[in-house]
């Protein structure tokens, strides 16, 4: 297993075909092994070599017409006596060549299969030049019940059989080097994506995680990896960039908070500085002091308030969830706005009851910042419109001002914590900045949305969307 995969795969490869040529070749010995011994077989228990042998021994080793037809050189027939000694040999084949003393090195004990009926050829050893014999024997009635051995050489069998092992040696050893190079040659080939995505998976570990691999293609199992890869990829760079930016608003609102409340600190710590001074000694500086530390205590309470209800809201703390009309309270919040700017014109339009289920109290928070948010940042004659609607199952809550509007790029980033669309107005006039993130969050936590858009004619308008709740379905 410390191997590399190409390694395995080679080794795994080259011992497949050596293990397929190993059968193949004692499949193929064996087989031609028993083809040529067969051959051998038939010939020493064909009816043509008893009349062969019977002839040559009666006619006293004299070859005759067609004795020694067909027959290798060494060929050799006996006439045994009852006692197995030698009573006549001769030579059946290659008469007229150099004479041998070749011959068969027979057991003490023959079996005969009876009168003329030659036995199961069997193996025996040879003297001389002559390695091994294969023999037959019969006994003979012509001859008083005396045994002829009949034997062919073996070693023309053995020649053919080595000549074979070292074609199959050369062969295999040829087959093996040449499916070692194809092997290596492919499997370096199809292992190149694999090497692709590797150099990939390193460059993203580095920190480029734009970064996908190839090939991703459903085609190939490496293909449909790679789809795998980038997909997950995918998620990562996701899952980085979302805590990324999570980090990034975290660390704003910190610093951003850090701010706020920095002010009324600062404020607070200046105005007992001012009464252990001795702003005692005049009623008007000690008054002026307790009423701003007690202004600046209440405003940075409620900036720590709003701070805590978003990270609530943040985390997913669940709220009340009771039916609520959305018509008394934006009639309500129609009906504070009138007294706060009686001068206003402001307008209503929510026929209907509108129940929805969720915390009263925090909707109520929602259209009040909203109502607020409008008549604090437009001018003092610009008219107000609030209506509630439902559409397909929702609720639609809607705050309409005709001001100047806001910018594009103020639309994109207005309900994030601490943002202000008018980065000059004060504190006094226009708050933290944490009105509309509340309004976020809490719309959020309801299951609903909220978005800006240009009103016809300048202008911005607030819409708030709302699952609509049991009460408002059956109706």
């Amino acid at each position: 297993m410390t191997l590399s995969l190409r390694g395995r795969l080679l080794i795994g490869v080259i011992s497949l075909v050596v293990l397929g040529l190993l059968l193949s070749d004692v499949a193929t010995y064996v087989l031609f092994q028993d083809s040529l011994t067969g051959r051998i077989d038939s010939q020493l228990t064909a009816r043509t070599t008893v009349d062969a042998a019977f002839n040559v021994i009666q006619r006293d080793c004299r070859p005759g017409p067609g004795s020694a037809g067909g027959f290798p050189t060494n060929t050799v027939t006996e006439l045994l006596n009852r006692d197995g000694s030698v009573a006549l040999a001769c030579r059946v084949g290659g008469f007229g060549s150099a004479q041998s003393t070749a011959a068969p090195v027979l057991p003490q004990t023959l079996r005969t299969a009876g009168p003329d009926q030659p036995v199961s050829p069997f193996t025996v050893p040879g003297t001389a030049d002559v390695h091994q014999y294969r023999v037959t024997d019969w006994a003979e009635n012509s001859f008083g019940g005396q045994t002829i051995v009949f034997a062919i050489p073996m070693d023309d069998v053995s020649a053919n059989l080595a000549q074979l092992l070292r074609l199959e040696l050369f062969i295999s050893i040829g087959v093996v080097v040449g499916t070692a190079f194809l092997a290596w040659l492919i499997i370096h080939v199809g292992l190149r994506p694999l090497q692709r995505m590797g150099a990939t998976a390193g460059e993203i570990a580095a920190g480029d995680y734009s970064r996908r691999v190839e090939p991703a293609t459903p085609r190939t199992e490496i293909g449909r990896l790679g789809i795998a890869l980038n997909a997950m990829l995918s998620q990562i760079e996701a899952a980085f960039a979302q805590s990324k930016a999570s980090e990034q608003r975290l660390r704003r609102f910190i610093a951003d908070a850090s701010h706020e409340l920095r002010t009324p600190l600062t404020s607070i710590r200046g105005y007992s500085e001012m009464l252990r001074r001795g702003a005692a000694e005049s009623p008007t500086d000690a008054d002026l002091a307790r009423r701003r530390i007690e202004e600046e205590s209440v405003r940075m309470s409620t900036l720590v308030d709003d701070m805590l209800l978003i990270a609530r809201l943040d985390q997913g703390r669940p709220l009340e969830a009771k039916p609520v009309n959305l018509q008394v309270i934006a009639r309500d919040a129609a009906a504070d706005a009138r007294v706060v700017a009686p001068l206003r014109e402001i307008t209503l339009e929510a026929p209907d009851n509108i129940v929805v289920s969720g915390d009263d109290t925090r909707l109520r928070q929602v259209v009040g910042n909203l109502v607020r948010n409008a008549l604090v940042h437009t001018p003092a004659a610009t008219p107000v419109e609030i209506a509630v609607t439902s559409q397909n199952g929702t609720a639609r809550l809607s705050v309409t001002d005709h001001g100047p509007g806001l910018p594009a790029g103020d639309r994109e980033r207005i309900f994030e914590p601490f943002y202000r669309a008018d980065a000059s107005r004060s504190r006094d006039s226009g708050g933290a900045g944490l009105g509309l993130s509340i309004v976020s969050a809490v719309v959020a936590a309801h299951g609903g949305r909220v978005q800006v858009k240009e009103t016809s004619g300048g202008g911005a308008t607030f819409e708030v969307q709302l699952p609509l709740g049991s009460a408002t379905k059956a109706s």
